[in-house]
């Protein structure tokens, strides 16, 4: 019953918000250190109640237990924006996680119904966090499959990006980032020769240049990955829980510099 009630209750609060998407202005603090009141959870079993707590702030964090898979997702979508994440890992992995590879993700560009993704994510694209894989771009399908174009290297038959390579369109899939370990292997505390996410327990930094059809990752100030050609250019923007304890602090969006945007 109660959790019927949360979602009575959540219901008209997400039906009240924009269905135009907001290009900023100026900086939006997603996430003001205090509440996550421009936020709602969906969750795999508990859809819009969070019994378990999966998601919540603490000293100033937001901590995500990554115990149920699920998303924190912004109330309002965005376009045309500058994310900025500042996230780094807990704990170890549960469940069908225990020993792999930490993860979680920031899903861009959401669109669609709560959980269009089996059952857990919207349809979306995704800059990958993943121990060794920070910056990969996954397309999450849905109802439709998003689709992006990148400049490509091929190697082993996965698809890296560079500048100076080969065009190719996917619907599904991922784009890895520039210096992913082609023997990357998922297991706990996994790390490839040219990470520049840094070590467990450390603070990193990830951005998401969001400009008309384009879209850059970039971690710790390295651009890692760029697409361009993107389906969709707008939504909402969503915090992942994959089975990895993970903390964020800063979650925030600026207003695009137009000329470090486009990446063709």
């Amino acid at each position: 019953m109660r959790g019927l009630m949360l979602v009575l209750a959540t219901l008209p609060l997400l039906a009240q918000t924009s269905v135009t998407p907001i290009t900023p202005e100026k900086k939006i603090v997603l996430f003001n250190g205090k509440n996550l009141d421009n936020f709602y959870t969906w969750l795999q079993q508990d859809k819009y109640d969070d019994p378990r707590h999966v998601f919540s702030v603490r000293d100033g964090m937001i901590r995500v237990l990554g115990e149920e898979w699920g998303g924190l997702t912004t109330k309002n979508p965005y376009r045309d924006y500058h994310l900025i994440v500042e996230w780094k890992w807990g704990g170890p992995n549960h469940g069908n996680r225990e020993g792999h590879a930490r993860d979680s993700g920031i899903l861009v560009h959401g669109v669609g119904d709560d959980g269009g993704h089996g059952g857990i994510w919207l349809q979306s694209i995704e800059s990958q966090v993943i121990e060794g894989g920070a910056g990969d771009f996954i397309i999450v399908e849905g109802k439709e499959r998003p689709t992006m174009t990148e400049k490509v290297r091929e190697f082993q038959g996965q698809p890296y990006w560079d500048e100076h390579g080969t065009e190719k369109t996917m619907e599904k899939g991922r784009f890895n980032w520039f210096g992913r370990d082609p023997n990357w292997k998922d297991v706990l505390g996994y790390r490839g020769p040219k990470d520049v996410q840094k070590p467990l327990g450390q603070w990193n930094r990830q951005e998401v240049i969001a400009y008309h059809d384009t879209l850059t990752n970039i971690v710790n100030g390295v651009v890692v990955n760029k697409a361009y050609r993107c389906y969709p250019t707008a939504g909402k923007i969503q915090l992942q829980s994959e089975g990895a304890e993970i903390y964020f602090r800063r979650v925030e969006l600026l207003p695009v510099d137009a000329k470090k945007a486009d990446p063709r």
